[in-house]
């Protein structure tokens, strides 16, 4: 059963994993053609490490995750074992790793292909070392899960408690100085630029940070506060800060901010458009 990975489990009645499957295959191979391309032999060397001595994704998500998180305290291989038992029980955690990747390819102008964001993009390697410590944590094991949450912080300066809620396609760009409090959701299709936090207004226990629709985009040294929500399509400029719930659709600036503008239909995290309509106003 340990070697068994995401691709070769059965498919569910429902097709979803089924069309898991299908993405992940399709994704892998476009990884596997793209690391061929390469002539330099230092990173040829890298890329055999990362991606041409995997046979699929999950194992080399696993094999990342391990090398990256590993330290005196669990080795490499032990944290890729872990990751790997995280992915056979629950699927779905590939399946978003995934989605979280193609998303990147999608959204961001720096990233031509898909091995670049799997390899070296921190924002991505803190939301999968996130989607496992996560898995820890609904398991009881939270001691692991909080050092897991310790060690991606240290490593690539993105702090996520691991009881909050993530759901899939989510981009931070950047990453550094990103912080998500523990009772904090985040639906699909967020896109979540630098310097981002996601907190409380105080030391009150319960349910006290803020809840993220889908399709929101905040951009970078944002403050949201407490716990209150940003509606789907929302966009919050750079360097505000939000303690008011924010309506669907809509954008705010400033500090404290404010309402500026409204979207009608498309999702402001999908397009990355950070150009604010013309308003008058001060911060």
């Amino acid at each position: 059963m340990a070697s068994q990975t995401i691709e070769s489990i059965s498919i569910s009645e429902d097709g979803l994993m089924t069309d898991c499957r299908i993405h992940l295959s399709s994704l892998w191979t476009s990884m596997s053609e793209e690391a061929c391309v390469c002539s330099d032999p230092l990173v040829r060397s890298l890329l055999n490490t990362g991606i041409r001595s995997h046979s699929d994704f999950s194992s080399a998500l696993a094999a990342l995750l391990g090398r990256k998180l590993g330290d005196q305290s669990v080795s490499s291989a032990s944290m890729t074992e872990l990751a790997q038992e995280c992915f056979l029980d629950c699927p779905d955690v590939v399946c978003d790793a995934g989605a979280d990747l193609a998303a990147i390819r999608d959204r961001d102008p720096a990233c031509t292909d898909f091995v670049t964001p799997f390899l070296f993009f921190k924002g991505y390697h803190a939301i999968q070392a996130y989607r496992v410590a996560h898995w820890l944590w609904q398991a009881q094991r939270r001691y692991l899960a909080l050092h897991i949450q310790s060690r991606a912080s240290e490593l690539f300066g993105v702090d996520i408690h691991p009881a909050a809620r993530l759901g899939r396609r989510i981009l931070f760009d950047h990453g550094t100085g990103i912080v998500i409090g523990e009772t904090c959701v985040i639906e699909d299709d967020v896109s979540i630029l630098q310097g981002v936090t996601l907190g409380g207004t105080g030391k009150h226990h319960g349910d006290r940070h803020p809840k993220i629709r889908r399709g929101v985009l905040i951009g970078a040294g944002a403050k949201v506060l407490g716990n209150i929500q940003l509606g789907e399509g929302a966009r919050v400029g750079a360097g505000s800060i939000v303690l008011e719930a924010v309506p669907p659709y809509t954008t705010v600036v400033g500090n404290p901010a404010r309402k500026v503008g409204t979207r009608h239909t498309n999702l402001p995290s999908l397009t990355m458009d950070q150009t604010l309509p013309a308003i008058d106003y001060m911060i």
